[in-house]
């Protein structure tokens, strides 16, 4: 079984990797990456393996953004120190969610759920599952329409028409109005991106998610970079990460 491992804590991999081949030493490790964007170019450059064991958590993001940049057919394995991602974590082609330090015992017992399915799903004709993987994914997601926000010693409510970006300064991350008033909001940049309805709002980088409405104009820099004009006006340049671009022109485009 050819298995990607998807890690961004080397001690955590290489104890994956020993518990994997301890199971079955046929086990072939293809790979293992740290990052969403070293995954997602992964995937694009080898393909699919057979199996994903995939930390929630990586060194730029939640490792749920992978699959909005490439299509992941294959099951995952989930591994994480926190719970709160189980929901997600199943919309995807999700076996086992394991929470960590990951035992042994929990590891096996994942991996006769894979081989139980893939016996069961041997049976099925393709058609079958592509229309169960169909009515999976396109279940309609409900996105936040509003945040709350404290201003002085009152509580307020931002809708999204009135928001024109997010951004990250330190761990603290501020709302931006689009009268440049600013508020602190108990989100991650990483968890805005899964809150918000991505046809209105897009992460630029590490530290922006700006709403479509908050773009004013986009320079192509020679670095195949972009240099985004937000209103209002941030305090630095606002850059679009270079493997974003792509996905960047598909969102301005609609």
């Amino acid at each position: 079984m050819k298995t990607l491992i998807v890690e961004d804590e080397r001690l955590a991999a290489d104890r994956l990797t020993e518990m994997l081949t301890r199971y079955d030493p046929s086990c072939q490790i293809v790979g293992t990456t740290d990052s969403v964007e070293d995954t997602v170019r992964w995937l694009l450059q080898n393909g699919a393996p057979d199996l994903l064991l995939m930390d929630i958590h990586l060194a730029d993001g939640l490792c749920f953004n992978i699959f909005k940049h490439v299509q992941v057919p294959s099951p995952v394995i989930f591994t994480t120190a926190y719970d709160k991602y189980a929901i997600q974590a199943f919309e995807v082609h999700s076996i086992a969610y394991l929470l960590k330090p990951i035992a042994y015992a929990g590891l096996v017992q994942a991996m006769h759920k894979l081989q139980a399915l893939n016996q069961q799903f041997a049976y099925w004709h393709p058609q079958q599952i592509r229309q169960l993987t169909d009515a999976l994914l396109n279940q309609p997601k409900n996105y936040k329409s509003r945040f709350l926000v404290k201003f002085g010693d009152h509580l307020q409510y931002k809708i999204l028409a009135d928001i024109a970006y997010f951004y990250a300064e330190g761990k603290t991350v501020y709302l931006v109005c689009n009268d440049a008033k600013r508020f602190v909001v108990d989100h991650t940049v990483e968890e805005l991106e899964d809150l918000l309805d991505p046809t209105l709002f897009y992460r630029l980088n590490r530290k922006i998610m700006a709403q479509i409405t908050a773009v004013k104009d986009v320079k192509i820099m020679h670095n195949s970079r972009y240099r985004v004009h937000l209103k209002p006006l941030t305090e630095e340049e606002v850059y679009v990460s270079r493997d974003r671009v792509p996905a960047f022109k598909v969102w301005l485009d609609g």
